[in-house]
Formats: C-alpha cells, structure tokens, sequence
C-alpha cells in the first residue's frame, strides 16, 4: 500500500510539474502573441507617420528592432515560411501548393475563359519637386536624440505624402546633386546648372507637370521665419522670382497667386513674393523652363522639423487646388 500511494503521490507530482511548463509556455506565447500584435498596429506606413512617432516618442524607433526579434515572427519565418513583416508571404502559403493544380486545369479546360485581374497603372505625376541645394537643412533640436538632421529632401517626401492624400501624384527628385556636382569636377554655385539638366530631362519625360517646386529654406531668425496661429507653429514661406527671364511674368503671376491664396486661409503665413535679378544673383533660377515652375522658401535654417510639416499639412491643400483646376 505504502508503495502504491508513493507512487501515486509521483504521478500528480509529474502532471503538476508538466501543467506548470505548459501553463508558463501558453503564457509566455501569448505575452509575444500580443506584443507583437501591438507592435505592429504602431509602426509607422508613411514618412509623416514615421516623423511624428519620433516627436512623440525618443524610443518609438526601438519598436522596428523589437518586432523583428519577437518569437512569433521567427518561428513563422523558419517553420512556414511565413514572414510577419511581409503580406505577400501569407499568399504565399495559401497559393502555393494550389498552383501547379491551376496551371493543369488551365491547361486540361479548353472552354476556359480567361478574365485576368484588371492591373490599375500607376499615373503620371502632376507635381516634380526637386532642390536644387540639397544640403540646406534645418534645426536639429526635435530630433537631436537620433542624431537627424532634417533637411530640404525631407520637406520634399512629407510634401509628396501631403499631395497624395490631396489625390495629386508627385515626384520627388532623388538624385545626390552634391555627388553629381564632385564626379562633374562642379563646385557649388554650379547647383542650378544641374539642377537645371535634371529638370529639362524630367519636362522631356513628363511634359504636362502641372506644377514644379524647386524647394530651398531661407536663411534668417526664428522669430522672422516663425508664424503662431493658435497655439501652433508654422514656418513662413517666401516665393522667388527671377527676373531675368524674359517670361517672368508667368512665373510671377502663379508665385503671387499661390501666395495670396495661402495668406487667405493662414494670414501672414506668406511672406509675398521676391523679385531677384542682376549680376550678383541667379535671376533666372531655371524658372525660363516652365510657367508652373515657383521656388519655395519653406522656413528658414532654425525652423524645426515639426514647424515645417505644420506648414506643408496648410500650403499643400492649396498648392493641390491650383494643380488640379
């Protein structure tokens, strides 16, 4: 008797032990099941999305490295094939084994009627934006913690993000003009000549651009480059227009416009229009290149990060406006 009660006394030992393992490996599975899970509802999809995490957040940047080590990702990607970060791998899972079964059905079946899935082709963009100093940039102190600087290029793709939420296509010119300019044997008051030979080639590609921005920032005071509209910071905007090319006018009558337009709904945000010619500037800014061509002054050198995109969420709507009437 005394041997059968040990051994009994063993046996629910045994299973607690095992009911514990089992309980902590179900725990543990749904803790990563559900880190994940929020993990990724909180990644970023946009450069906007991902730029506004990193203001409200120093250590939003940390959950990219984290979801990639969660366990949950690595067993699907070794035991399936499966990978979390990419949907396409789920149809792949679903589509694979049936594959070789639809090529033979296809090919059995002589009364079957192709209907392929109508593929949407991509549009032609209506807006270009390009700058022409690349390495203009802005203050550091919102993302300083990442060791950023924000520059130019950066309002371009948030400006590209803006315009497409408005329904308009945009392209961004990503061509390093500073590597150009050094593998050209071209120093750097030759900007315009290569910006200008990109310029032509895109108008070539895409003649019918409703609008071309060649996006710089200026170079004053913050409280001279800083509008408050309730509580929230904007960064002026100036146009600039060359006066020595002989239309001009065009080029003026659209910079005035959009700069009217833009004080109408955000008084002052604009600081009008400038009108630049003579030796000891450009006065032409490749402006003779088309009538929809403006140059943008977007803030100025110690504007923030989060001071210009305020800005391009007010002006973009407007710019839109113009390109699609």
């Amino acid at each position: 008797m005394a041997k059968r009660f040990h051994t009994k006394k063993r046996k629910k030992k045994k299973y607690f032990f095992l009911k514990i393992v089992l309980l902590l490996i179900l725990s543990y599975l749904s803790f990563e099941c559900s880190t994940y899970y929020i993990l990724k509802t909180q990644l970023a999809t946009s450069n906007e999305e991902f730029l506004n995490n990193m203001l409200r957040d120093s250590n939003h940047y940390l959950l990219y490295q984290k979801s990639e080590e969660n366990l949950i990702h690595k067993i699907g990607k070794y035991f399936m094939n499966l990978d979390l970060s990419n949907p396409q791998s789920l149809l792949n899972i679903s589509t694979k084994n049936e594959m070789s079964k639809k090529v033979v059905s296809y090919q059995e079946n002589t009364n079957f009627i192709q209907n392929p899935t109508k593929v949407t082709e991509k549009k032609e963009p209506q807006v270009y934006i390009y700058n022409t100093h690349q390495s203009e940039s802005y203050s550091m102190k919102t993302l300083e913690p990442y060791n950023i600087t924000p520059s130019v290029m950066m309002a371009s793709y948030l400006m590209k993000e803006h315009f497409q939420k408005n329904q308009v296509e945009a392209l961004v010119e990503e061509t390093d003009f500073t590597k150009y300019l050094k593998e050209h044997n071209l120093n750097y008051a030759a900007s315009y000549q290569v910006s200008r030979e990109f310029t032509s080639n895109i108008l070539k590609q895409y003649p019918n651009l409703n609008l071309i921005i060649d996006l710089h920032r200026d170079a004053i005071s913050h409280d001279a480059s800083t509008l408050t509209l309730e509580g929230k910071n904007y960064a002026k905007v100036l146009f600039i227009v060359g006066m020595n090319n002989p239309n001009y006018q065009t080029n003026l009558n659209l910079a005035t416009t959009l700069s009217n337009q833009i004080n109408e709904s955000y008084p002052k945000l604009s600081r009008g229009v400038m009108q630049k010619s003579g030796k000891t500037v450009n006065g032409l800014y490749n402006q003779d290149l088309n009538a929809n061509m403006i140059l943008l002054e977007l803030g100025a050198n110690e504007n923030t990060i989060d001071e210009i995109q305020n800005t391009v969420e007010a002006i973009t709507p407007i710019f839109s406006k113009y390109v699609n009437s």
